[in-house]
């Protein structure tokens, strides 16, 4: 311990950020120890270290008693009258007691303490950085694959993407970038543990705002999206602008845009749907590319009763019922379809859903009676997919 440890201590102050008095404080507990180590456990100690000159003194508080019988914590009234007259029994006298060697121990011990302060302050910093990247999307390296967690470096620590978090059939080689969206970061005993994602809808969002000026800049906003990651994903947006086209501006020219982002997800389709704040037209946009002919609501229950074409039947509910689950999760309301030859001549009773929204005009009308049952075709229900 000298001026240039001092001197040094002041550097890492300035670099690191840590304080040197904080080291210090460290570094006196830590000579504490190791003094009682080689000698009583019960002794008290204090260690002094001098902040100009790194200078390092041990003391021992004895308390002055005229029989001693604890040697480690007391001192005999005739041995203390030799340092200073002036004690009396029950006085407390402060011994220097630094060993000769305890040099090369105090070195050893700073720079052990030292080195311990650096790492925590850097994994505390590095926790930091990280938190406020939660929700918001980082590139990343591919470093390894084992089993089904595949680790990626984000610069200045690493990134688990667990299997529940990888995109279906995606492989992933080292070395290779990617972009991933932060959806946990929390504290481990070695520092941040950041949790990443290629499936949540949050990265489809962020790819989006990074692709699209006009979402970016707050003209186009995205209200909601339905995400099935590596199949299909489903969009609202919406512009503030009448001059603008949200789903034109998210399309982008020849469609060059939203081909840079399903290029990202590796061929994941994306449907851009306008968002309208009328339940009805935007239940119908929402299952896209159905022709939808009318919408039935039942505001009470946020359920909608939709009416198509016979022949577009398959394609309103699509694949495996994924079409109608996209528009579920991205409305929010419950999804009833019916063809337009199941409902013809028969209309919803008055405790199921209200007048019917037409959607488009030029459709032949349909009649409907007062006794259809809510008797339901499809029947789906939301969840917290939609953002």
């Amino acid at each position: 311990m000298n001026t240039e440890f001092i001197e040094a201590l002041g550097q890492l102050e300035k670099e690191r950020g840590i304080s040197k008095t904080i080291i210090f404080e460290a570094i006196e507990a830590a000579l504490i120890s190791a003094y009682k180590r080689d000698h009583s456990p019960n002794e008290n100690i204090n260690v002094l270290c001098d902040r100009e000159t790194g200078d390092i003194h041990i003391f021992r508080s004895c308390i002055v008693v005229e029989e001693v019988t604890d040697e480690a914590t007391q001192i005999s009234l005739e041995d203390a009258r030799r340092i200073n007259r002036v004690y009396e029994p029950g006085d407390t006298l402060e011994l220097e007691v630094t060993p000769k060697s305890f040099g090369r121990i105090a070195a050893q011990t700073a720079k052990q303490v030292v080195i311990q302060r650096i790492r925590e302050a850097e994994r505390g910093m590095i926790f930091e950085e990280y938190a406020e990247k939660e929700n918001e999307m980082l590139t990343a390296i591919i470093q390894r694959v084992e089993k089904d967690m595949v680790f990626v470096e984000l610069g200045r620590t690493e990134g688990l993407l667990p299997a529940k978090e990888q995109l279906p059939g995606e492989v992933y080689v080292p070395n290779e970038r990617l972009r991933v969206y932060v959806v946990d970061v929390h504290k481990a005993s070695r520092g941040a543990q950041v949790t990443v994602s290629r499936t949540h809808p949050g990265l489809l969002k962020r790819l989006l705002e990074m692709e699209v000026p006009e979402i970016a800049s707050g003209v186009v906003q995205i209200k909601s999206i339905a995400r099935e990651a590596g199949s299909r994903s489903k969009v609202a947006v919406f512009s503030t602008d009448e001059e603008i086209d949200a789903t034109g501006a998210c399309v982008g020219r020849a469609g060059t845009r939203i081909e840079r982002v399903v290029e990202e997800l590796k061929g994941e389709k994306v449907d851009i749907i306008e968002w309208s704040p009328d339940p009805a037209r935007f239940i119908a946009k929402a299952l896209s590319p159905t022709r939808v002919l009318m919408v039935y609501l039942n505001e009470e229950e946020k359920a909608a009763r939709v009416i198509v074409p016979d022949s577009q039947l398959s394609l309103a509910i699509g694949r495996e019922g994924q079409n109608a689950r996209l528009a579920v999760k991205l409305t929010g309301w419950k999804i009833d379809i019916k063809p337009q030859s199941h409902v013809a001549g028969m209309a919803p009773g008055p405790n199921d859903f209200g007048a019917g929204d037409w959607v488009d005009d030029d459709e032949e009308d349909v009649e409907f009676d007062q006794g259809l049952s809510m008797e339901t075709t499809l029947n789906l229900d939301t969840d917290d997919d939609s953002i």
